[in-house]
């Protein structure tokens, strides 16, 4: 879905004096699985988490951004229905209904009328015609993102040319994807097996953040008494990540590592998709 074109926006002249910014075309990378396997046999239904896309989505887009929506087959998204909540709007009912209300005029979850593209597609229409990346959380990317084959190869184009890749509490799992051995690396972490550092892991050494070893055992109970096979933050340490966290839990914290820019939990996405704004402004 495109809301401005670069080539109206260069044809614009001047405002206040000064020449309006092109507006950068920005991929928001979502999971298209609704499903999360658990330990045993239990399985959680999940998806994208609501203010982790919709925040972001909303300041994106009155900044002036372009906004490709993309899930791996290009299948409609699917929300998680724990994250409609207006506690994660700061017990905010209007932000509540504003967010949910944009996410219904953009027909994101819409399974005929998505406007979402698969990785293919973007690969074909050439991943220089982007800007810069975004993935929310909820825990759908843990099924699928995390070792796609596809999403690895966006993702080192994009560290490869040091642009902007911004990730938010679950989300920031998909960075395992460039893993040159990520389906043998996630699959031994769903076997519980012992796992070691890989050596050429191209985010190795980069200060990042990701929901946290304490919020995931602190929210056990949304997952309905079932358990995760792994939790990210372990993960992503193993894969050779320097971690940090907040002071408290559930409370903002972002992180920022040359052209990486990760989230811990729901109450970061806001100021994830500010520092994705000032990358801009500052180039």
């Amino acid at each position: 879905m495109k809301i401005f074109t670069k080539s109206v926006l260069a044809s614009l002249l001047f405002v206040a004096g000064s020449q309006m910014a092109i507006a950068e075309d920005i991929l928001i990378v979502m999971s298209d699985k609704d499903q999360l396997k658990l330990k045993g046999t239990d399985v959680y239904q999940t998806g994208f988490y609501l203010n982790e896309l919709m925040q972001p989505v909303k300041l994106l887009l009155d900044a002036g951004h372009e906004l490709t929506f993309v899930t791996p087959k290009g299948l409609a998204p699917t929300m998680d229905k724990v994250s409609d909540n207006v506690m994660f709007f700061g017990g905010n009912v209007e932000a509540l209904k504003e967010h949910k209300a944009l996410l219904e005029s953009l027909k994101l979850v819409d399974r005929v009328e998505s406007p979402v593209i698969s990785l293919s597609r973007v690969e074909q229409i050439g991943y220089d015609r982007f800007d810069a990346i975004f993935v929310p959380g909820g825990h759908a990317p843990m099924n699928d993102l995390l070792k796609d084959k596809q999403m690895g190869t966006l993702l080192t184009h994009f560290h490869n040319n040091q642009k902007v890749t911004a990730l938010v509490c679950h989300g920031p799992i998909a960075l395992l994807s460039t893993l040159p051995n990520a389906e043998q690396f996630t699959a031994s972490l769903n076997a519980g097996k012992a796992t070691e550092k890989p050596k050429d892991w191209i985010y190795s050494g980069y200060k990042m953040t990701v929901f946290s070893n304490t919020e995931e055992e602190a929210g056990k109970g949304w997952l309905g008494g079932g358990e995760m096979k792994f939790y990210p933050q372990t993960a992503l340490e193993l894969a050779g990540a320097e971690y940090s966290q907040s002071s408290e839990i559930w409370h903002p914290n972002v992180v920022v590592d040359r052209e990486l820019i990760t989230g811990q939990n729901p109450a970061s996405a806001v100021n994830v998709a500010k520092e994705i704004i000032n990358k801009f402004d500052k180039s």
